[in-house]
């Protein structure tokens, strides 16, 4: 998709760049802030108006903020920018293959948490991966390198044994409609451990780098960024739950009023959009929650995107968790998940949904470590358990958001139980990518993702109003309801009941994508298969 804006939205000789026009329309406010941004990138030596690109200059950095609520215009901004950048010259930097260095070269990188959120920016025409694959690079085998350098425009179709024209035709096709490396080579029949034979910290510094979900970084991510981009724009919804220990500051909190621009007005494409409404409606000091979920069920009665809902869709809780707050209540509905679907105790059925609990492995494999996060097993990952692997302790798995999405991995599955202190395993490597069960999952750890249809348990959110807790002086309640609702995107169920309705089919995995091939990843006995 390419984003274009009309001539009365940009300046001039940007709009001159971005090409094109388009009903999308710049509020003041996104005007204003794409004023600042392109300043900011002018003084490093970028700039939009002429395209003009000047060498980098060392000692200059800066970080801004671009802040506002669901709806404010923060993606069609970053959307924007980026075109813009790109159509000046600047070079976008994916984390699959960076070719050779120029000096000359200026670069540009679309970040954000996880690989969902990545998916998400993807899906909208932005060329965003994983902090993780900047973080990180791929060192690829030298006969597959010169595949890369072909795929990315910078040498002649090659010759390379083992590999036939068709081969070579799909990888280019795959990469002529997504943009990725991995995702072409698997395409054309190769697995992970065949091209690429390891990942390194990246040695380069790149220039530009947009954050997307920043509310959900840590000042030692921020640290960690900073030391790669001179210039960074953080884009963020201070509305949201900040990481977990920081008592409800995020890193943009920590700006100066002049390095956070705020996008206030909610942009008019997303008006008329009832679950907005619902979340915006949260801003009222003096709501209630039983104020609120009347809100609901008065929207429920005129508008089919709002669902009040009495008992738990079990079929949707298989790609699309329940958010909930409490970790008893997800406990409690993943068990009754399981028993609904005949899932046996020591085993898990294809189709069943995983979320990423982080990698158990000694100091000593730290490069393993970095080849399993590099592929998208980072925590809070979700996957889908595909079956088990060809080893004892492995299992195929299918990273969503991922653009190379099937892995196969020694795991460590965990399913906790309600009432037992520990969890069964039904699988288990003696190191590896540790899992829960995603089929609920908390509020917390459902930032940064988005569904199209999402269930809000609403008894915890209750349970929430309840405790009478607060977060950077917003009751707790309040900034539950407004991230769970916000990862709805088309369609908002609300339940209002502990009850889970009948699953109407089984579980199975004919809904995910079969390309590219599956991907095993072959780094030794604890990463991989032979």
């Amino acid at each position: 998709m390419l984003w274009s804006w009309p001539l009365s939205s940009l300046p001039l000789s940007s709009y001159d760049r971005v090409m094109n026009v388009s009903v999308l329309t710049f509020s003041d406010d996104q005007t204003e802030a794409w004023d600042r941004v392109a300043a900011e990138l002018s003084l490093n030596g970028i700039d939009l108006a002429s395209g003009e690109l000047l060498p980098r200059e060392q000692g200059k950095s800066s970080v801004l903020a671009v802040v506002g609520k669901a709806g404010s215009g923060k993606t069609m901004l970053l959307a924007g920018l980026t075109k813009a950048l790109v159509a000046a010259g600047v070079e976008a930097v994916s984390g699959d293959y960076e070719g050779k260095k120029r000096k000359e070269r200026r670069t540009l990188a679309v970040l954000a948490p996880t690989n969902k959120a990545a998916s998400v920016l993807r899906l909208r025409g932005v060329p965003a991966t994983t902090i993780h694959r900047i973080l990180y690079t791929p060192v690829y085998d030298r006969e597959y390198e010169r595949i890369v350098e072909w795929l990315a425009g910078n040498g002649e179709r090659p010759v390379v044994e083992g590999l036939t024209d068709i081969s070579l035709d799909r990888a280019l096709a795959f990469y002529q409609t997504v943009a990725s490396i991995p995702g072409a080579l698997a395409a054309a029949g190769l697995k992970g451990s065949d091209f690429i034979k390891g990942w390194k910290r990246r040695e380069d510094p790149l220039d530009v780098g947009f954050i997307d979900e920043s509310s959900m970084l840590d000042g030692r991510a921020l640290d960690d960024l900073r030391k790669i981009f001179p210039v960074l724009v953080l884009f963020g919804d201070p509305a949201q739950l900040a990481p977990v220990g920081l008592s409800g500051e995020m890193v943009f909190d920590r700006l100066g009023d002049s390095r956070r621009l705020v996008l206030s007005r909610i942009h008019r494409q997303t008006q008329d959009n009832p679950i907005l409404d619902l979340a915006h409606a949260l801003d009222d000091e003096a709501l209630r929650f039983d104020q609120f979920e009347r809100m609901v069920e008065d929207v429920a009665a005129r508008d089919e995107r709002v669902v009040l809902a009495e008992r738990v869709d079990t079929d949707l809780m298989s790609r699309s968790p329940v958010l909930v707050w409490r970790n008893t209540t997800r406990v409690r509905l993943i068990a009754a998940f399981r028993g609904a679907f005949g899932a046996p105790e020591d085993a898990l059925l294809p189709g069943e949904p995983l979320i990423c609990d982080g990698i158990e492995l000694p100091l000593k494999h730290r490069k393993k470590r970095i080849d399993l996060e590099a592929w998208g097993l980072i925590k809070g990952a979700q996957v889908i358990y595909l079956g088990p692997g060809f080893k004892d302790g492995f299992a195929r798995l299918h990273v969503v958001g991922a653009e190379v999405p099937q892995v196969s991995v020694a795991s460590i599955i965990k399913i906790e139980k309600p009432d037992q202190d520990e969890p069964f395993i039904p699988a288990a490597a003696k190191m590896g990518v540790t899992f829960l069960h995603g089929a609920a999952v908390t509020i917390h750890k459902a930032q940064g993702s988005q569904w199209e249809d999402v269930q809000v348990f609403a008894p915890d959110i209750y349970a929430a109003a309840q405790a009478g807790r607060s977060e950077a002086g917003v009751p707790l309640w309040k900034r539950l309801a407004y991230v769970a609702i916000t990862r709805a995107e088309k369609r908002l169920l609300w339940v209002t009941r502990y009850r889970l309705g009948r699953p109407k089919g089984g579980l199975g995995i004919l809904d995910l994508k079969k390309e590219p091939v599956a991907l095993v990843l072959n780094s030794g006995e604890i990463s991989g298969e032979k």
